[in-house]
């Protein structure tokens, strides 16, 4: 199991892994900051100053439909839907643009201080990572901070939080640098389920490829797509019992 220096769960956190279901192409050029799922199509945020894109894709082949670039001096991250708003953090730029979910035409700019990393709506609040151990609760229509939870795994702060994922009142999160997500209970901040998403990639992928991360939810077909930066595959998962 990958853990943190040797680090393992506390056994209240429920132990899983992840099971493939399929497996298709996914762009060696993307450097994954944000993933979503909406309406039988993913959005796929991308950074690096100069490299910066948001996307379009077709979950079935993993084709590009659409792509826009963002302006060659903001580093790209999270990404979130709300309504027909796709809103996209920078990582210290200390902004987020707003683009339309149908044309990605830009629409606004919101200002926040801090670092940018992960982004997902639950509900009536967008949940905002920073790289520590704290989520910031977002208004979703003025992007103002309007609460926060700071998140433990073993009675421990768990940092390096990054992409998010919001699904039923619980939050995924892939852990910067290691081959793990995190479920967390948004009340309390406690990680309740730690899965172990090692492996995914072998062989001749691994070449250039970098981290894990990325998580989209179907809950239509309840279940997740994980990637990677710059990984050459994307994969339909669900977690199961380790």
């Amino acid at each position: 199991m990958a853990t943190i220096a040797g680090w393992v769960p506390a056994q209240d956190a429920r132990r899983r892994r992840v099971e493939v279901i399929r497996t298709f192409p996914h762009e060696r050029d993307a450097y994954t900051q944000g993933l979503l799922w909406s309406e039988g199509e993913l959005f796929e945020s991308t950074g690096r100053e100069g490299e910066s894109t948001l996307r379009r894709l077709d979950p079935e082949t993993g084709e590009v439909r659409q792509r826009i670039a963002i302006p060659d001096q903001y580093f790209g991250e999270g990404l979130a839907l709300v309504d027909d708003r796709l809103i996209m953090l920078t990582w210290r730029a200390e902004r987020a643009f707003v683009f339309d979910r149908e044309s990605l035409a830009e629409l606004e700019t919101y200002r926040y201080r801090g670092e940018g990393w992960g982004l997902c709506l639950d509900d009536d609040r967008l949940v905002m990572s920073d790289g520590t151990d704290l989520l910031t609760f977002r208004d979703p229509v003025t992007f103002e901070p309007i609460g926060e939870r700071r998140v433990q795994l073993e009675g421990r702060p768990l940092s390096r939080l990054n992409e998010l994922e919001c699904v039923a009142g619980d939050v995924y999160a892939n852990v910067w640098e290691e081959d793990f997500i995190v479920r967390i209970n948004l009340d309390t901040g406690q990680v309740t389920d730690y899965i172990d998403a090692e492996g995914l990639l072998s062989g001749d992928d691994l070449l250039g490829a970098e981290v894990l991360n990325g998580i989209a939810f179907d809950p239509d077909a309840e279940t997740f797509y994980l990637t990677g930066k710059w990984w050459p595959k994307m994969f339909e998962v669900r977690f199961v019992e380790q």
